[in-house]
């Protein structure tokens, strides 16, 4: 398949499954949150606070989707055991996306980051979706059927627009998230056992992290999300790689 090629590919029904999306509170994770619960996905929205995942929950309810709110920092991992560990929904979720997310200060340049600015992204960016991954994942490996969206940020690459300096803690957890996917996906079985793992740049987008000047709305941000959360399942599916507007692009 050429980079440039955009994947067409049948979307499964959806209705009945469990959707956990942290960072689902909003910006893109709301908008995929909603997405996914209008294709009739029950949807637990991970917050960081109650008020938060609470007041998003009952927003897609007046929508007429089927969401249920949890709170916890995902980059504490013996709170996201203790919490998503043990919740019967997310135990169930045959899709995870990994939306939470932080940006770095705006100065925060390599050799001018305190470990503090270091600590506060990384434990977000990175070790949320690991420890989050952690509790959901095996679920689905043991069920053989799952598909796991991780939010990624084209500043992450090694190409294009990427790591060419300043906000460094942002770029490089964005990065260390690609190499997390890339190398979870081997370990799955790069999709012959069931389980999809991807890595998603959706782009600029109007949320609380991107301004309201950015030129895509947080719906359009969140489309490849949704629709990889969708794919069908066949023998010769693409996985393990990074999308961009429903094309693979480099890592």
């Amino acid at each position: 398949m050429l980079q440039s090629e955009v994947v067409n590919e049948s979307l499964v029904d959806i209705s009945g499954q469990v959707a956990v999306i942290t960072g689902g509170s909003r910006g893109l994770g709301f908008a995929a949150a909603q997405m996914l619960g209008q294709a009739g996905a029950t949807v637990v929205v991970v917050g960081k606070t109650w008020q938060t995942a609470e007041a998003a929950s009952e927003h897609l309810i007046g929508m007429d989707i089927d969401a249920v709110p949890v709170a916890v920092d995902v980059s504490d991992p013996h709170a996201v055991q203790q919490i998503l560990g043990e919740h019967e929904l997310a135990a169930q979720a045959q899709i995870l996306i990994n939306s939470a997310g932080v940006m770095s200060a705006r100065m925060s340049k390599t050799l001018r980051t305190t470990s503090d600015e270091w600590k506060r992204v990384m434990s977000t960016n990175l070790d949320g979706v690991i420890n989050v991954t952690s509790v959901i994942a095996p679920h689905m490996v043991e069920r053989r059927s799952g598909r796991i969206i991780n939010v990624s940020a084209c500043l992450g690459r090694f190409s294009g627009p990427g790591l060419a300096g300043g906000l460094a803690p942002y770029r490089v957890s964005k990065a260390a998230v690609n190499a997390f996917t890339k190398n979870l996906a081997a370990e799955t079985g790069n999709g012959s056992r069931g389980v999809l793992v991807d890595a998603m740049c959706p782009n600029h987008s109007r949320t609380d992290m991107g301004g309201d000047d950015a030129p895509r709305s947080a719906q359009e941000g969140a489309e490849t999300m949704v629709w990889l959360a969708r794919r069908e399942l066949h023998s010769d599916i693409r996985t393990g790689v990074l999308w961009e507007d429903r094309t693979v692009i480099p890592w």
